[in-house]
Protein backbone atom coordinates (compact mmCIF):
# COMPACT_ATOMS: atom_id res chain seq x y z
CA UNK A 1 0.00 0.00 0.00
CA UNK A 2 1.42 3.35 -1.03
CA UNK A 3 0.22 5.66 1.74
CA UNK A 4 2.27 8.56 0.37
CA UNK A 5 0.34 8.43 -2.89
CA UNK A 6 -2.98 8.22 -1.07
CA UNK A 7 -1.98 11.20 1.08
CA UNK A 8 -0.88 13.15 -1.96
CA UNK A 9 -4.28 12.55 -3.57
CA UNK A 10 -5.98 13.81 -0.39
CA UNK A 11 -3.76 16.91 -0.51
CA UNK A 12 -4.53 17.54 -4.20
CA UNK A 13 -8.28 17.19 -3.63
CA UNK A 14 -8.13 19.44 -0.55
CA UNK A 15 -6.18 22.13 -2.37
CA UNK A 16 -8.57 21.99 -5.33
CA UNK A 17 -11.25 23.13 -2.87
CA UNK A 18 -8.83 25.79 -1.54
CA UNK A 19 -9.22 24.41 1.99
CA UNK A 20 -6.52 24.48 4.61
CA UNK A 21 -5.63 21.33 6.50
CA UNK A 22 -7.41 22.82 9.50
CA UNK A 23 -10.63 23.33 7.53
CA UNK A 24 -10.70 19.80 6.13
CA UNK A 25 -9.69 18.27 9.46
CA UNK A 26 -12.59 20.03 11.18
CA UNK A 27 -15.06 18.80 8.53
CA UNK A 28 -13.79 15.23 8.90
CA UNK A 29 -13.58 15.32 12.69
CA UNK A 30 -9.84 14.77 13.10
CA UNK A 31 -6.97 16.99 14.16
CA UNK A 32 -5.06 19.04 11.62
CA UNK A 33 -1.91 17.29 12.82
CA UNK A 34 -3.38 13.87 12.01
CA UNK A 35 -4.51 15.10 8.59
CA UNK A 36 -0.96 16.30 7.97
CA UNK A 37 0.30 12.81 8.78
CA UNK A 38 -2.25 11.27 6.41
CA UNK A 39 -1.18 13.64 3.63
CA UNK A 40 2.47 12.77 4.20
CA UNK A 41 1.71 9.06 4.34
CA UNK A 42 3.13 8.63 7.84
CA UNK A 43 -0.19 7.59 9.45
CA UNK A 44 -3.07 5.44 8.28
CA UNK A 45 -6.67 6.65 8.36
CA UNK A 46 -9.37 4.43 9.79
CA UNK A 47 -12.12 3.27 7.44
CA UNK A 48 -14.46 5.83 9.03
CA UNK A 49 -11.96 8.66 8.44
CA UNK A 50 -11.28 7.40 4.91
CA UNK A 51 -15.03 7.51 4.15
CA UNK A 52 -15.31 11.01 5.65
CA UNK A 53 -12.42 12.20 3.51
CA UNK A 54 -14.07 10.78 0.38
CA UNK A 55 -17.37 12.46 1.23
CA UNK A 56 -15.98 15.85 2.20
CA UNK A 57 -13.63 15.96 -0.78
CA UNK A 58 -16.31 14.58 -3.14
CA UNK A 59 -13.99 11.87 -4.43
CA UNK A 60 -14.43 8.12 -4.77
CA UNK A 61 -12.47 5.54 -2.80
CA UNK A 62 -11.05 4.40 -6.14
CA UNK A 63 -9.62 7.88 -6.73
CA UNK A 64 -7.76 7.90 -3.43
CA UNK A 65 -6.60 4.30 -3.91
CA UNK A 66 -5.99 4.54 -7.68
CA UNK A 67 -2.22 4.12 -7.68
CA UNK A 68 -2.46 1.35 -5.12
CA UNK A 69 -5.04 -0.50 -7.17
CA UNK A 70 -2.94 -0.13 -10.32
CA UNK A 71 0.13 -1.48 -8.55
CA UNK A 72 -1.95 -4.24 -7.07
CA UNK A 73 -3.34 -5.23 -10.48
CA UNK A 74 0.20 -5.68 -11.77
CA UNK A 75 1.23 -7.74 -8.78
CA UNK A 76 -1.82 -10.00 -8.47
CA UNK A 77 -0.39 -12.75 -10.64
CA UNK A 78 2.95 -12.46 -8.88
CA UNK A 79 1.78 -13.40 -5.42
CA UNK A 80 -1.78 -12.72 -4.36
CA UNK A 81 -3.77 -15.84 -3.56
CA UNK A 82 -7.54 -16.13 -4.03
CA UNK A 83 -8.21 -15.45 -0.35
CA UNK A 84 -6.27 -12.17 -0.48
CA UNK A 85 -8.07 -11.12 -3.67
CA UNK A 86 -11.43 -11.85 -2.03
CA UNK A 87 -10.50 -9.82 1.07
CA UNK A 88 -9.44 -6.86 -1.06
CA UNK A 89 -12.65 -7.05 -3.10
CA UNK A 90 -14.67 -7.17 0.12
CA UNK A 91 -12.81 -4.14 1.51
CA UNK A 92 -13.43 -2.12 -1.65
CA UNK A 93 -17.11 -3.04 -1.62
CA UNK A 94 -17.39 -2.02 2.05
CA UNK A 95 -15.70 1.30 1.25
CA UNK A 96 -18.05 1.92 -1.70
CA UNK A 97 -21.11 1.05 0.40
CA UNK A 98 -19.96 3.23 3.28
CA UNK A 99 -19.43 6.21 0.97
CA UNK A 100 -22.81 5.69 -0.71
CA UNK A 101 -24.65 5.28 2.61
CA UNK A 102 -22.88 8.25 4.20
CA UNK A 103 -24.27 10.65 1.59
CA UNK A 104 -27.89 9.65 2.21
Amino acid sequence: MDYKDLGNRVRIARRSKTWTQEELAEKVGISASFLGHIERGTRVASLETFVSLCNELCVTPEYLLANNLHLLDESVAAGMDENEKAKLQEFLQLARNAVNNWKT
